[in-house]
């Protein structure tokens, strides 16, 4: 594949760039790059990093995994990972095995030998993309991209899903209680007949539980407690 525009590519991973360009390439992007071929490692990562993003690269999944163990400060930002499929020590079917019982990462496998049996598996098994070898830039950056759209999608869900499990956390047992019951769509006075509670305390709690878990509307804390039984 043509990398493209040539870069000077300094050793030591993505520490060696500037604290504000390193946290601005990774909003735009870390691709985790693993290939036992040295040549293509440094083509990729050329071509990646004069896209503007921050390429993590490997010659090794088991490399890739071991460092997975050790606790590290991530920037803010979506990500991928671009994996050869026949590799020595650990092929790129079983790393990605592993690899989907850690986390939701997006990946993407390559190869220039595999055979239809190979992509079937790895689609099967949750890759985006499986891509031939020689890529063309232009592919490779295609399919770059529409990963790291997958992992914005799942970081801005798995984002939600926090906060609004920790507003449902806030409220106190009685709020939740209340909140329950309007989401089954039950009227304010059925509400406090079954908690023994006057309409106006019921109103009351209503109101708070839209406050604490942000709801515009009724028809709107009703679709979060339905998300969050879900």
């Amino acid at each position: 594949m043509s990398p493209g525009p040539t870069t000077t590519r300094a050793k030591g991973g993505p520490e060696r760039w500037p604290a504000a360009e390193l946290a601005q390439r990774a909003l735009r992007g870390r691709i985790v790059l693993i290939d036992d071929d040295a040549e293509i490692l440094a083509a990729v990562t050329t071509l990646l990093e004069f896209e503007g993003y921050v390429c993590d690269s490997f010659s090794s999944a088991l490399d890739y995994l071991r460092q997975l163990e050790v606790p590290r400060r991530t920037l803010p930002g979506p990500s991928c990972v671009l994996l050869d499929v026949m590799m020595p020590d650990l092929d790129g079917l079983e790393a990605q095995r592993r690899l989907a019982a850690l986390d939701d990462t997006p990946l993407l496998l390559m190869s220039g030998a595999s055979g239809v049996q190979e992509a079937v598996t790895a689609f099967r098994a949750g890759a985006l993309d499986f891509l031939i070898k020689p890529i063309e830039a232009e592919t490779l950056l295609e399919a770059v991209e529409k990963a790291l759209a997958v992992s914005r999608e799942r970081q801005s869900l798995r984002e939600r899903t926090q906060a609004q499990t920790r507003r449902l956390a806030a409220l106190t047992p009685r709020e939740h209680d209340v909140a329950v019951r309007v989401a089954h769509g039950k009227l304010n006075r059925v509400i406090g007949k079954e908690l023994g509670l006057a309409l106006r305390t019921v109103k009351l709690y209503r109101q708070r539980c839209l406050e604490k878990l942000e709801a515009r509307s009724t028809a709107d804390l009703i679709r979060i407690l339905q998300e969050a039984d879900s």
